[in-house]
């Protein structure tokens, strides 16, 4: 039985792969490591969120997990933003993962929206 295609699970997985390989990339290069382990918590936690409420046992668990995703989500841009502003992330590296965080973000938004949890 093929598995059905779930569009924030695939993005939101693809974000952490994304995120796992930026801090192991600022960590080798940048020797950088306290705001590196915030970003790589937060921006993990997106995904591992997602799976959650996917797997939840009611409607209120989804929504609840998913609402901590979005949060997740909003502190994820911090520590990217503050990266990006310490001159740790190039231009184009945080456009790049930061984009990902946008559509992750407007995603998570819409489904919280449409489960009621925002009004």
């Amino acid at each position: 039985m093929e598995k059905k295609t779930n569009i924030i699970q695939n993005k939101t997985f693809d974000f952490a792969v994304q995120i796992v390989l930026l801090c192991k990339k600022l960590s080798r290069e940048n020797k950088e490591y306290v705001l590196t382990k915030q970003l790589l918590r937060s921006g993990t936690s997106i995904g591992a969120n997602v799976e959650e409420a996917i797997g939840g046992i009611s409607t209120a668990d989804f929504s609840a997990k998913m609402s901590i995703a979005y949060k997740e989500a909003q502190e994820t841009s911090y520590w990217l933003r503050l990266l990006y502003a310490t001159e740790y992330l190039d231009k184009e590296s945080f456009d790049s993962v930061h984009q990902a965080y946008v559509e992750i973000s407007k995603i998570l938004f819409s489904i919280l929206r449409s489960s009621g949890r925002i009004r």
